[in-house]
């Protein structure tokens, strides 16, 4: 399907990626969404977020992935096409929002842990009850909330809306690329598949002190990472 123009998608937030940008690695997918906007088209006006924090996730071979087992109707998503959005529910209480990369058929996925708000605040203010502005989409579940997706929006084709990625450049306000362990797992801590724009006010967590099997942030080179597809 041919991405929407601009003026459907809302002024000045580009169009959606193509699917060519999520059909790579998973890792090299989650370092180039950082400074990049994700928007969501809403009956009220679009919503928007930089991406600011994300985690990459594997397949049967990722200890932490939701896929180590296989496929289920819980992860079907995961398994692509690449460039869909992957929204699970966790804890009881949380979903948390997901894009796939693939190939398709080997389940890979970023997961979207924190964005700056860029449109919308009003409504993202409503959902999230108050809480500073800065805080509206810090953390995985609050970027659920804050924009109001749920497993209903699981599957949902980035490359058509209403949930997407910006063919924007990213913009990064000269933060270095850093990694570091995942948050929140048991299991594949030795994996630096966390990925975050250093100092971000917005971003989720501190980075992870070494020490006591952790592993300290490691800085990424900004310019081997690969932005485009």
């Amino acid at each position: 399907m041919r991405s929407r123009p601009a003026t459907e998608a809302g002024a000045g937030l580009g169009r959606p990626l193509p699917r060519a940008f999520y059909a790579r690695h998973v890792r090299v997918v989650a370092r180039a969404v950082l400074g990049r906007l994700l928007v969501l088209e809403a009956p009220d006006g679009p919503l928007a977020g930089r991406i600011v924090e994300v985690e990459a996730y594997g397949g049967e071979r990722d200890p932490a992935s939701h896929a180590r087992s296989g496929r289920t109707a819980r992860n079907a998503s995961m398994f692509g096409p690449p460039g869909r959005a992957y929204v699970y529910f966790t804890y009881g209480m949380h979903h948390c929002l997901n894009l796939v990369t693939g190939p398709e058929g080997r389940a890979s996925a970023v997961l979207v842990r924190a964005l700056e708000p860029v449109a919308g605040l009003a409504a993202m203010r409503a959902r999230r009850g108050g809480v500073p502005d800065g805080r509206l989409a810090r953390g995985p579940g609050c970027v659920a909330r804050a924009l109001g997706l749920d497993r209903r929006h699981d599957g949902l084709d980035l490359v058509a809306g209403p949930l997407w990625i910006s063919d924007l450049p990213p913009r990064r306000g000269g933060r270095a690329v850093r990694s570091g362990p995942r948050v929140g797992i048991r299991r594949g801590l030795e994996r630096a598949w966390r990925f975050w724009l250093d100092g971000h006010p917005c971003v989720s967590a501190p980075p992870r002190a070494a020490g006591r099997g952790g592993h300290a942030a490691r800085p990424l080179r900004v310019d081997t990472l690969r932005t485009s597809a």
